[in-house]
């Protein structure tokens, strides 16, 4: 097993240099552990269209000491509308309430600019090592060697896999796996854009039978949108449509939705299938364990996969920062994620499926929920996955 010793500085392998991989090596730099980051693209290029990072994930930052600027790299959420297709309300949901109360705002930013931010944090003492695929992680002597595609090798105390869906190091600790695919497609794009519906800090969601459609602020005159519709698992993962196709899709819908794709370029869209995976109860043995998509891959409904993954690398460093045994810290970090992340895989595979609904009174009697149910427990409900406790 591995053991910290005084005066021993260990270090850690991270494999993926994605948003989870390296708000870990950030935070394990901060609790004085060393870090070598390693990630299978050749550049690190700008990349990505929005994301969510929640008072959850803001508050786990902070309480770690990196502030990472983002609500001026981003925009804090003001407004969080629930819609129909033609725009007319549904419901308000209490996010900045619940922001305030917390004392940390909820942030929606493009990817591009949150790597950014964390690159600046991580700096480059030691600079992420880049055409790095990860082909073979075994635990030796004193801790754990892995060696890459193209002959490297690297030898830490701790390994972290945060190398995403396709995760190598998972794959290599529990084997082939499927995905769980609920059969739809994502089509995802970030334009500069301005309308009369697309107030400042607005999250407006549209929802209409097997579709639904997001649009959102991310600051600096821009808006990240996306859309998903109903179809089979392989057509969503085959999906080569274009833009005139989403544009039909959407067609008769509110104003402001049609006009998003009509002004972003074909190029700007990216199209995804929706997958997750069932929630993996184990995380890792002796000196690995795995973090963020790697670990729990989740849906996009509950807009936690970023802001899961940055509590996971916070609560990683601090299990990591005091102990004798570093082995025992990894599994001491799984076990208190392990409970709040299987809780988040499962609601948003959940509200995933009543928001695809295409039945017409699964559909009345989902938004007659969301329309009469009363603030206080929508509140209670938003505010337990909004809290961050370490």
């Amino acid at each position: 097993m591995t053991r910290a010793t005084a005066g021993n500085k260990h270090k850690a392998i991270i494999i993926g240099a994605g948003i989870g991989g390296l708000t870990a090596a950030v935070a394990l730099r901060r609790v004085g552990i060393d870090v070598e980051v390693y990630e299978r693209a050749s550049v690190l290029r700008p990349a990505g269209t929005g994301l969510s990072l929640m008072s959850n994930a803001i508050s786990a930052l902070g309480l770690h000491g990196i502030d990472l600027e983002l609500e001026r790299r981003g925009r804090a959420i003001e407004t969080f509308q629930l819609c129909d297709s033609l725009g007319r309300p549904v419901r308000k949901l209490p996010l900045k309430e619940i922001s305030d109360h917390l004392g940390a705002p909820s942030v929606n930013i493009h990817r591009a600019d949150l790597q950014g931010a964390l690159l600046e944090a991580y700096g480059d003492e030691a600079p992420v090592q880049l055409g790095a695929s990860a082909m073979h992680i075994r635990p030796v002597a004193g801790g754990v060697r892995v060696r890459f595609t193209d002959g490297r090798e690297a030898h830490g105390d701790v390994l972290i896999g945060a190398d995403g869906f396709h995760s190598v190091v998972r794959h290599q600790l529990v084997g082939s796996e499927k995905p769980r695919e609920p059969g739809y497609v994502c089509w995802l794009a970030v334009v500069s854009f301005s309308h009369s519906q697309f107030t400042n800090g607005c999250v407006r969601h549209y929802w209409g039978p097997g579709q639904r459609f997001g649009l959102v602020d991310i600051g600096h005159g821009r808006a990240y949108w996306w859309g998903t519709r109903n179809m089979s698992a392989a057509a969503a993962r085959g999906w080569n449509g274009g833009k005139d196709e989403i544009a039909r899709a959407f067609a008769g819908w509110a104003d402001e939705v049609q006009e998003a794709i009509r002004v972003t370029p074909e190029e700007a869209i990216i199209s995804v299938p929706a997958q997750d995976r069932p929630f993996l109860e184990r995380w890792g043995e002796g000196p690995i364990t795995l973090l963020g998509d790697a670990a729990h891959p989740m849906l996009t409904s509950l807009g936690q996969g970023a802001g899961t993954a940055v509590e996971d690398a916070v609560v990683l460093a601090r299990s990591l920062a005091s102990v004798t045994d570093l082995s025992q810290g990894l599994r001491d970090y799984e076990a208190r994620r392990r409970a709040r992340v299987r809780r988040m895989v499962q609601l948003s595979h959940r509200l995933s499926q009543i928001e695809q609904d295409e039945r017409r009174l699964p559909r009345m009697v989902r938004d007659a929920y969301f329309r009469w149910v009363p603030m206080p427990l929508l509140y209670r409900q938003n505010l337990s996955l909004l809290a961050y406790a370490s």
